[in-house]
């Protein structure tokens, strides 16, 4: 049985603000990101870095029920996404994920297995889960940067608080769990393609995930 816990830290208080996409074509990821209805929690910024494979990361939207599970997945595969999961139950309640013209892989989750309402374009929250070699060591590299550990489990998965209602959480799960998860293999080589925003100066943590200074909230339009 995995027992949560909660970790504090002395550090100055720490947390992401803003998650910035790095991408071939900014006008037109903005194009699909807009038909997706996420673009308010993303800012995007051109890079030709070389990727190939799994980027080690996922964005997860939660969703209200099953119909707005598939309102979302049908508007990124209408936008030009990938459908790498169907939308389908689990255990878990409902969902699926979809790659997007850009490489960037997004789940769309419910917990609710049925509706108990009409679909809606509403997102209850977005989380940014990367997936690390070492949950309990890199948590404990971010919690010595200031950010506080909202739920944890051993060295499973670990979760951070958000700065403020409305920013993209960032959680920390097994890099091979992830991709396992998402149904794409964990190898996968070059550049994350992903700049973390956070109130704190720059760094870059054990599995090459950087951050940079950021002043503005994540859920401002890009």
């Amino acid at each position: 049985m995995m027992v949560m816990a909660t970790t504090t830290s002395t550090a100055a208080h720490t947390s992401l603000v803003s998650v910035t996409l790095e991408v071939a074509d900014p006008e037109a990821a903005r194009r699909f990101y807009s038909a997706f209805g996420v673009d308010a929690y993303i800012r995007l910024r051109a890079s030709e870095a070389q990727s190939t494979g799994f980027r080690g990361f996922t964005l997860a939207l939660t969703v209200s029920g099953p119909a707005t599970v598939d309102g979302f997945v049908g508007a990124a595969v209408e936008a030009g996404a990938t459908v790498l999961k169907p939308a389908a139950r689990s255990l878990w309640g409902y969902g699926g994920v979809v790659r997007a013209p850009d490489g960037t892989i997004w789940k769309i989750a419910t917990s609710a297995k049925k509706d108990t309402g009409p679909a809606t374009g509403e997102i209850d929250e977005v989380v940014l889960l990367i997936g690390v070699e070492d949950v309990k060591a890199t948590r404990q590299f971010y919690v010595g940067r200031g950010l506080s550990v909202a739920k944890s489990f051993g060295g499973k998965y670990a979760e951070f608080a958000p700065g403020r209602a409305g920013e993209v959480k960032l959680a920390l799960y097994k890099r091979r769990a992830l991709a396992k998860d998402l149904g794409v293999p964990a190898e996968g080589t070059g550049s994350h393609r992903i700049v973390l925003g956070g109130t704190a100066d720059a760094f870059t943590d054990a599995d090459g995930f950087a951050w940079e200074a950021a002043a503005s909230p994540a859920a401002t339009p890009s």
